[in-house]
């Protein structure tokens, strides 16, 4: 093909789809190809059957010359089709709608981001097409695999993907989707960060931290009988477990801790009258619904509520991620309206700062009064997200900030909301948690609340809180901020005794085995109740925690630990032998007031005696809350339920909802049939 014949193609017009087209251009690039050959062959005939050896072998060369004229021809005729629809449609198609301009020579433009079909590698050699009687489909492929330039160097116009049958705006509507613009440099050549889809949280990270812990295992009475572990009243763990199931996913069987699944639930336990003693136990046993012959020791403790006039002031700092992984709106914009809700339920004496992480910290908002309230909304409202996270150096500024303005008569208290990524400054754990101490110890107390979910890193958010003397919390909709931040407000916010345990020691006479249903985080040694040294547990005002063993009688024919071949059995005293007809088992509950360094004491007996007949005649609350603890068990995949499963927790948690005002408990029943058909 000569230069004119070139020229004049290119400025031919696209010819109209279909046969018509092809028709065309398959005559124009037959003609043009003849016309070259011949000029460049001279007389044909001769020298193009010069080399043959045979007359037979010269009729194969004519054939494999003329066959590949046809599927060059072709291949031409699709390439002029192709290439000139392809650059007028990419030029009419550009962003915003309207063309791409080539940058200014000497500057580098910033590079637009387009969106094509899956990749087709080119072969390494021009292929012969197909026949003509071959699906248009893979003619078109053929011809695609034609686009790329000589030189190595990708062509401007995208590749169109699909066939070539349908006119332009149909092609470019199957290959090609709008481009998001990106932002342009600065005038000191630094581009400012990049626009995030708020409405859509970038879950396909898959990249959520959870401790592994081992379900507690059953343990003999007769060699461990005593069972020490700190409370929990955190409330994480289920609100991600709602989160995935209403995504039709199974949650992490990580994430899930029991403890957190049944205290997440309001109960109406009996109440303490006072301060000084601030809790009150109530121990139900009843029937296993899940192990014929085993029982069910339900420990409920309710905390003392704060009146509004005991109530301390509270001196707050916001700690808050800004980084660029908080643009989304179940993470920073969520958090502003959750702390827009919690400023309100603040009195006018509280103060409340505000610091901000990303790449670094800064100070958002010095300590200011609640009676200033436009002022801090005005700070909230104006929080933006970009850049990397840097999370330990805005801790550092947050614990400076309260204490610069520390009161010992006020509850001091940073609340870090996150959605956990720390990923630049300091990370390790163990010097977190240290520099999180020596600020406890000082009275500084460290609060989590979680947004967010791809990224979470929830193992260390929880060591964090635990640390701090604080709860962590999991927020993932606006009504679980409402229900943390202002329903219990007072509960997240105001201790009412803080390293509070639990120890039980079982009656190996009437106890054969036993086990604690949740609570593996939260363990702790034997010697480290009566050690006023080791940390524990908080609990907040009005708050209440439930703990649930199952145990065997020893007179129960099934049990999963053998009694010892060897063990002795000595007579016990007279007093011994009468408690060991009455008792299952004592409860010690260790406890500190909020400005006390020495613990005190609470106990009381496990009895037989109010034990209820089935699960049926056990109160509404233990029922619901025994529904939520095999729940959770479910979905952690513990080895102890049996044939027990989802639809028996629907039927025990149904027939237990009771006045359910903010719908907690319907809300319950819908995850659980979620979780039936839930994707792993």
């Amino acid at each position: 093909m000569i230069e004119p014949d070139l020229t004049r193609l290119k400025d031919a017009p696209v010819p109209p789809p279909e046969g018509e087209a092809k028709r065309a251009a398959l005559a124009a690039a037959m003609a043009a190809f003849e016309k070259s050959a011949a000029e460049a062959q001279g007389s044909a005939a001769p020298q193009r059957l010069s080399y043959a050896s045979s007359p037979s072998e010269g009729k194969r060369k004519m054939r494999q010359t003329f066959y590949f004229n046809r599927a060059l021809a072709a291949s031409i005729a699709a390439l002029m089709i192709g290439a000139p629809a392809a650059f007028m449609l990419s030029r009419n198609y550009a962003p915003g709608g309207g063309s791409i301009s080539s940058p200014p020579i000497g500057r580098a433009a910033p590079p637009t981001e387009v969106a094509v079909a899956p990749r087709m590698e080119a072969p390494a050699a021009v292929q012969p097409a197909p026949a003509p009687s071959a699906p248009r489909e893979e003619r078109a492929k053929t011809a695609g695999a034609l686009g790329g330039r000589a030189d190595g160097v990708a062509a401007p116009p995208p590749r169109l993907a699909g066939s070539v049958r349908d006119g332009a705006a149909q092609r470019l509507s199957r290959s090609i989707q709008p481009a998001k613009p990106v932002a342009a440099m600065n005038a000191e050549g630094v581009r400012p960060p990049m626009s995030v889809d708020t409405n859509v949280a970038p879950e396909s990270e898959f990249r959520d931290r959870f401790e592994s812990k081992e379900t507690n295992p059953v343990k003999s009475a007769a060699t461990e009988p005593v069972s020490t572990f700190s409370i929990d009243v955190d409330t994480a763990s289920y609100a991600f477990a709602r989160r995935a199931l209403n995504a039709g996913r199974l949650p992490p069987k990580d994430s899930v801790r029991v403890e957190e699944f049944v205290n997440y639930f309001p109960y109406d336990y009996p109440k303490p009258e006072s301060a000084q003693t601030p809790f009150k136990p109530t121990i139900t046993v009843t029937p296993s619904p899940w192990s014929a012959g085993n029982r069910l020791v339900h420990v409920a403790i309710q905390g003392y509520a704060l009146q509004s006039a005991e109530r301390p002031r509270a001196n707050l700092v916001f700690l808050i991620d800004v980084s660029g992984s908080m643009s989304p709106q179940d993470r920073l914009p969520l958090v502003k309206n959750a702390l827009r809700m919690l400023v309100d339920e603040l009195k006018p004496e509280d103060t409340v700062a505000v610091v901000t992480y990303a790449s670094g910290s800064g100070v958002a908002l010095e300590p200011t009064k609640i009676a200033d309230k436009a002022k801090i909304l005005a700070a909230i409202d104006a929080l933006g997200a970009g850049d990397s996270t840097a999370g330990a150096q805005g801790i550092q500024d947050a614990y400076r900030l309260a204490e610069s303005n520390f009161d010992k008569t006020a509850v001091n208290r940073v609340i870090l909301a996150t959605d956990g990524d720390f990923n630049v400054g300091v990370t390790d754990q163990s010097e977190l948690k240290g520099l999180i101490e020596r600020k406890r110890e000082k009275g500084v107390f460290l609060s989590i609340l979680g947004v967010g979910q791809g990224n979470y890193n929830d193992a260390l958010m929880q060591a964090l809180a635990q640390n701090g003397n604080g709860a962590a919390v999991y927020v993932d909709t606006l009504n679980e901020a409402r229900k943390a931040l202002v329903d219990e407000a007072s509960s997240t916010l105001f201790p009412i005794a803080k390293d509070v345990k639990i120890q039980v020691e079982w009656n190996p006479a009437r106890v054969s085995e036993y086990r604690l249903i949740g609570y593996e985080t939260r363990a702790l040694r034997r010697e480290d109740f009566n050690n006023d040294k080791v940390d524990a547990g908080d609990v907040g005002s009005g708050h209440r925690v439930t703990a649930i063993y199952e145990i065997t009688p020893v007179d129960a024919e099934k049990k999963l630990v053998d009694d010892l071949r060897y063990g002795k059995k000595t007579p016990a005293p007279v007093a011994a032998q009468a408690r060991a007809e009455s008792e299952l088992g004592f409860l010690k509950l260790r406890y500190k007031l909020p400005k006390e360094e020495a613990s005190r004491l609470i106990t009381q007996p496990i009895a037989e005696s109010p034990s209820v007949e089935s699960i049926a005649h056990a109160p509404q609350d233990v029922r619901f809350s025994i529904a939520v603890a095999a729940f959770a068990q479910l979905l952690k995949g513990a080895p102890y339920l049996g044939e027990y499963g989802y639809d028996d927790v629907i039927a025990l948690a149904q027939g237990a909802k009771g006045d359910d005002p903010f719908g907690y408990r319907a809300e319950f029943v819908n995850l659980a049939r979620l979780a039936k058909s839930a994707r792993p």
